[in-house]
C-alpha cells in the first residue's frame, strides 16, 4: 500500500503575500478516481450541528479555497469553508470541552459508492482548523431526512477513525471499506473549520433506476463509466468529458498541449457494464479555436478484446455538440475517442442499453458491497 503523507499542528500565522506558500499537501494515491461528493454530481451538505462562522456548504465548493485577509463581517473572519463557534466546558472550574464534544455535518454523495480515500482540506485554518476528525459511512437508498439518518435504526461504519489533521493542510486517508455507501458524517472534534471535503471513490450505480430508464449515456461518471487512461492531461483531466451536463467553460473539458510531431491523442474509458451502444455525441462546447480537428470512437468487448471502430475519422467543428446514430448497435465493455491532431473534447456520451451479462455484473457488485 502506497504511504499517506499525513500532516499535524498549526501552521504560521499568515503573514503576507502568496496564502498557499507555506500550504501543505500530498500526492495521494486516490485523487485519480471520481469525487462522489461532487456537486455537480448532486452532492450536498444535508445538515450540521453548527455553522456560526462559515457555512458548511462551502466544503463542497469546487476549486481551491479563497483567502482575503481583510474579509470580515458581524461574526468576524470570514472564511471559505465550514466553521463552528469555539466549545467551552460546563463550569469556570472546567472549561475545556469534554473529550467527546464534536460538530458534525452530514453529507449525501452525489452517486452512491466505494470509498478509497477522503481529503479533509483545512487550507487557510491556520489557528483554527479542529484537533482531529473522524469519518463515518451509511448506505441508505432514497432520499432520508437528517432525522432519519441520525436515528438509532442506522448503523453508520467507520471509514477513517478519530485522527489529529493539520492546519492549512490537505489532510488525506486511504479507506478500506469494500462496501457501498450514500451518506458521509464527518466529525471534527472537538471545533474548529474545514476548508473543502473530497472523497474519492468508484461510482456503484442504482440498477433498478438505469434499467427503468432503458437506454442511458453507458460511459457516464454518475452511471458508473469511468476514464482509465489519456495520452495527455496537460490543461484539464480526461475525466471532465463524462462529467454531468454540458460543459460551461473551456477547463470543464479535456485540452491537450499542442503536438509537434504527426502523433494524435486519446482517451479510454471502462463502461458501467457490457451494454450495446446506439448513438453517440461529442461536443466541443467552449473550445474554440483549440477543438479537436477530427475524432473517431471505438469500442472494445472484454480487458484482451480488439478495438472495433464505431465512428471512422470524422471532422469537428469548434464549440458544438455533434450527435451521431449507429447503424448497428455496438456491444462492448470499454471505449476510446482518438483526436487528431491534438486539441480537446468536453464531452463524449455513449448511448446505449445493458446487455444481460452487463446486468448481471452490476448486480453481483451490488450483492458483493452489501446489497
Amino acid at each position: 500500500m502506497t504511504a499517506i503523507e499525513t500532516f499535524t499542528g498549526d501552521a504560521g500565522p499568515y503573514g503576507g503575500g502568496d496564502p498557499y506558500a507555506d500550504y501543505r499537501t500530498a500526492d495521494f494515491p486516490f485523487t485519480h478516481l471520481a469525487d462522489l461528493a461532487d456537486r455537480r454530481l448532486g452532492a450536498g451538505v444535508i445538515a450540521a450541528n453548527d455553522e456560526s462562522f462559515a457555512q458548511r456548504e462551502n466544503i463542497l465548493l469546487p476549486g481551491r479555497p479563497v483567502f482575503d485577509p481583510e474579509r470580515f463581517g458581524h461574526k468576524g473572519k470570514i472564511m471559505d469553508g465550514w466553521e463552528t463557534r469555539r466549545r467551552r466546558g460546563v463550569s469556570a472550574g472546567h472549561p475545556w470541552p469534554a473529550d467527546d464534544d464534536h460538530d458534525w455535518a452530514l453529507i449525501r454523495l452525489g452517486t452512491p459508492g466505494v470509498v478509497r480515500g477522503i481529503v479533509v482540506d483545512t487550507a487557510h485554518f491556520r489557528g483554527n482548523y479542529p484537533q482531529a476528525v473522524s469519518v463515518e459511512g451509511v448506505a441508505v437508498d432514497g432520499s432520508p431526512s437528517p432525522e432519519e439518518l441520525l436515528s438509532d435504526d442506522v448503523t453508520w461504519t467507520t471509514l477513517v477513525p478519530r485522527t489529529r489533521i493539520g492546519g492549512h493542510a490537505a489532510n488525506g486517508f486511504a479507506v478500506t471499506a469494500e462496501q457501498r455507501f450514500t451518506h458521509l458524517r464527518l466529525n471534527q472534534h472537538p471545533d474548529g473549520g474545514i476548508a473543502r471535503l473530497r472523497v474519492h471513490g468508484e461510482v456503484v450505480p442504482d440498477l433498478a433506476w438505469l434499467t427503468a430508464l432503458g437506454a442511458f449515456d453507458v460511459v457516464a461518471l454518475e452511471n458508473g463509466g469511468s476514464v482509465e487512461d489519456a495520452s495527455d492531461r496537460f490543461y484539464s483531466p480526461a475525466a471532465h468529458t463524462i462529467r454531468p451536463g454540458r460543459s460551461q467553460r473551456m477547463d470543464d473539458g479535456w485540452e491537450t498541449r499542442r503536438r509537434r510531431d504527426h502523433g494524435h491523442d486519446w482517451i479510454t474509458y471502462r463502461l458501467v457494464a457490457q451494454s450495446r451502444v446506439r448513438a453517440l455525441e461529442i461536443d466541443t462546447a467552449y473550445l474554440k479555436g483549440n477543438a479537436a480537428g477530427w475524432a473517431s470512437v471505438s469500442v472494445r468487448d472484454g480487458e484482451d478484446g480488439d478495438w472495433r471502430e464505431i465512428l471512422p475519422r470524422t471532422r469537428l467543428q469548434p464549440d458544438t455538440d455533434h450527435r451521431f446514430v449507429l447503424p448497428d448497435p455496438a456491444v462492448g465493455t470499454h471505449a476510446r475517442v482518438d483526436i487528431h491532431p491534438d486539441g480537446g473534447i468536453s464531452r463524449l456520451r455513449l448511448f446505449g442499453t445493458l446487455t444481460d451479462r452487463g446486468t448481471a455484473a452490476l448486480e453481483t457488485r451490488r450483492q458483493d458491497l452489501g446489497g
